[in-house]
């Protein structure tokens, strides 16, 4: 008997796990990426054109039982025409306010939810009153297409403006002021076609150079008043949404409360430790709410480290392939190796979380390694005073 099909536009690493998902509960993806060399094309129907190409989309969602999606780079417009033949989720809406910046805020300000002082950027001549608005130090971001720290350049005064505005592309931006903080963190949570609402817990983020690094899960020290707080604010942007699916919810943890960096209306990054880390992945958890199946638990059953390999495969991991540990999982994506490429990550578990994080640091040293650099969107607190 042929499995459903799940349709699924891009073919990145997401759409790798979700497919490695998807077989495991007896589903198969078929997905929709220009990229020849996608890496989910690899062991999954792959079906090689533009997003916007009419003819493939057809071929996307014909017998499909749902449509989605891994990356906020599809046109809301295939979304839309697709809707008329099959179930999308999450929506065309919803992804219409994820993938640009200023729609992002805008929502926020509608839902009383605090992030970065920010104003919107259309020309280089802008930038002058928006720095008056949001102050020094800014972050000017390019409104749609960054990711991993592209598309952003850091202004420290008015006389930066012409080189920050040439570096994003001379397109549409956002200037944020930056926060200080204490650290960033992410809540991942999914919500379902009725609206019932799961939240894995509160993870630590570290980021270098913009670029996602590490996540401790769960977050160290966190108090009840934080995750209740994550998750209120998640559940408030994924109900004005109408949101179904995963949803993740970056944050800074700064000393006058939470403030939200941005979301994703997508499976995470930050999420990945849950493959290991809880009873049901973000990637199940996913297919299950657009699918319209009961949702499973967001319990954590193994405090877990996850590191990203960015750029090469170092030594630590190669051994690892030969010589597996017990409580480390490698995740490699088959992307050719490039500077500021995600190319897999790996996790670490264990009884404890000071455990997982002493495995991490002996079996994957470099992954492991000292926190560096400040993260795109603020700085910590002690730095800034």
């Amino acid at each position: 008997m042929t499995s459903e099909v799940i349709a699924v536009m891009g073919a990145g690493q997401l759409g790798l796990m979700l497919h490695e998902a998807a077989l495991r509960m007896g589903y198969r993806c078929r997905f929709l990426d220009p990229a020849p060399d996608a890496c989910a094309g690899r062991v999954a129907e792959h079906i090689v054109a533009p997003f916007d190409d009419e003819e493939a989309l057809d071929r996307l969602i014909d017998g499909a039982t749902v449509l989605t999606y891994e990356n906020e780079h599809i046109p809301t417009e295939a979304l839309e025409r697709a809707s008329a033949r099959v179930s999308v989720a999450p929506s065309a809406q919803a992804l219409r306010v994820a993938q640009d910046r200023l729609h992002q805020r805008e929502l926020l300000d509608r839902l009383g939810i605090a992030s970065a002082p920010h104003a919107p950027v259309s020309s280089v001549e802008d930038i002058a009153e928006a720095l008056r608005m949001v102050g020094t130090p800014a972050i000017i971001k390019a409104r749609r297409g960054g990711f991993d720290g592209r598309g952003q350049a850091m202004i420290h005064a008015a006389e930066d403006a012409p080189a920050a505005w040439e570096a994003i592309g001379q397109r549409p931006a956002m200037l944020e002021g930056v926060v200080s903080f204490r650290r960033e963190l992410s809540i991942v949570g999914v919500r379902s076609q009725a609206g019932e609402m799961r939240f894995y817990p509160v993870v630590e983020s570290v980021h270098e150079r913009g670029i996602l690094v590490r996540t401790r899960a769960p977050g160290p020290g966190l108090t009840t008043e934080i995750e209740h707080e994550a998750q209120r604010i998640a559940r408030a942007v994924a109900e004005a949404l109408g949101h179904v699916g995963v949803l993740a919810v970056e944050l800074f943890e700064t000393p006058r409360g939470l403030l939200v960096n941005e979301f994703a209306t997508r499976v995470h990054n930050t999420g990945h430790w849950t493959i290991e880390g809880s009873p049901t992945s973000q990637f199940e958890h996913h297919l299950l709410a657009i699918l319209s199946r009961p949702l499973g638990t967001t319990d954590l059953v193994a405090p877990s480290i996850m590191c990203n390999i960015i750029g090469a495969i170092p030594p630590s991991v190669i051994r690892l392939r030969d010589r597996p540990v017990e409580g480390v999982h490698v995740h490699l994506y088959g992307k050719e190796p490039r500077p500021g490429r995600k190319i897999g990550h790996v996790t670490c578990t264990a009884p404890t979380l000071q455990e997982a994080e002493a495995l991490a640091g002996r079996v994957v040293p470099e992954l492991a390694g000292a926190e560096g650099g400040i993260p795109t969107g603020g700085i910590p607190a002690d730095a800034a005073e």
